[in-house]
């Protein structure tokens, strides 16, 4: 009943809904990213110079000319995780005819310029339509080999389309969140609970620590754990999670300190309870409210950092799509033409680390939670 009264304050307010429509939007995105990218190769890395940065809209025509060398065939479970291998290489055009067994094609070099290139369509082709007509050659290269690629983000500085890695760029803003976030709260957890509980030299031991761990820049201490384990998708995750349990680890020291000195707890003692019993199934239970509220906080600021890492060089590395590194890469272009380039990574960072701070707030609230 408790539960159920909590998720029906929350949902009396209109921000906290579209606060968690936000989270649960991007979270399905981030899981099945290359089902809805327009472009589904890993890390959504087609790189076409010549479309480099277009403004959201833009559209052009594609001829896919078949690789020499294909790159290995991948299982549906690989490709639903990392993308599908294309098998084509990618050339815009601005129209094509075919000439008897020739296609003509108006290469798109930049606005105003084009070039004329021939293939023979026989090279385009499979073998299993090699033996056929003219005609039906014809027919398979316009409708399997000339297409029409809309860019509704526009796209990057190398022609990579925006949205595809926008999209798959947010599995490592929700991926860092919940590894920091799992990672800080279970360290917290423990050193917190052991802390509040036993005092004393435990007690003066954390809080030592926890004080040297404050004297240091977030980021200065997640430049060090980097450069100790190594620069890496998962290894920038777990260094963000070693930097942010110091303040779950405080909250849960405090409410322990008031949670010792309970009657239900000296009861549990006198039964003769142990001491990591009353901590894990009589004292955590009763502070799940702040450990909610400092998990959201925690979710927010790991996404904070992981942008500001990618955006120094020092977080997650090309061709892998990260937010603050998009924001890298097109950072220069807020005084050109092209601000959009940079504009789009930084609102979606925005909305979603203002989510997750107003999802926080909405739940300390509720949950009346002091400190």
């Amino acid at each position: 009943m408790a539960d159920d009264s909590i998720i029906k304050k929350l949902i009396r307010k209109p921000s906290v809904v579209v606060a968690v429509s936000v989270i649960a939007i991007t979270c399905l995105l981030a899981v099945f990213a290359y089902l809805v990218v327009p472009d589904n190769t890993p890390n959504a890395n087609t790189m076409i110079i010549e479309l480099g940065a277009k403004q959201p809209g833009f559209s052009k025509q594609l001829l896919l000319i078949p690789k020499t060398v294909k790159e290995e065939q991948s299982n549906k479970l690989k490709e639903w995780f990392s993308g599908k291998p294309s098998d084509y290489k990618v050339s815009p055009i601005n129209g094509y005819s075919f000439d008897g067994s020739t296609l003509v094609t108006l290469h798109y070099i930049d606005d105003g310029m084009q070039d004329t290139i021939r293939y023979n369509i026989t090279d385009l082709l499979p073998a299993k339509v090699k033996t056929q007509n003219l005609q039906t050659q014809q027919s398979y290269v316009q409708e399997n080999l000339i297409t029409k690629r809309k860019f509704y983000l526009g796209s990057d500085r190398y022609g990579r389309d925006i949205l595809s890695r926008l999209i798959i760029g947010a599995r490592v803003s929700i991926a860092v969140g919940i590894v920091a976030v799992l990672l800080s709260l279970t360290i917290g957890i423990v050193l917190g609970s052991l802390s509040g509980y036993y005092g004393g030299i435990i007690d003066n031991a954390v809080m030592w620590l926890i004080n040297i761990l404050w004297a240091i820049p977030t980021l200065l201490l997640v430049f060090a754990i980097t450069l100790t384990i190594g620069k890496g998708f998962w290894e920038i995750f777990v260094a963000i999670g070693l930097t942010m349990w110091v303040s779950a680890a405080r909250l849960i020291r405090g409410q322990v300190l008031v949670l010792r000195e309970m009657e239900y707890i000296t009861a549990a003692k006198a039964l003769g309870l142990g001491d990591m019993r009353i901590i894990f199934r009589h004292i955590l239970p009763n502070i799940a409210g702040p450990i909610m509220v400092i998990a959201a906080s925690n979710f927010a600021t790991a996404i904070l950092i992981e942008a500001g890492l990618s955006f120094l060089g020092i977080g997650v590395q090309p061709p892998q799509p990260s937010w603050g590194l998009m924001i890298k890469e097109h950072y220069n272009f807020l005084l050109t033409n092209r601000p959009i380039l940079a504009i789009i990574p930084g609102l979606a960072i925005m909305l979603l680390v203002y989510a997750f701070n107003i999802l926080g707030n909405a739940l300390r609230d509720v949950l009346d939670v002091k400190g």
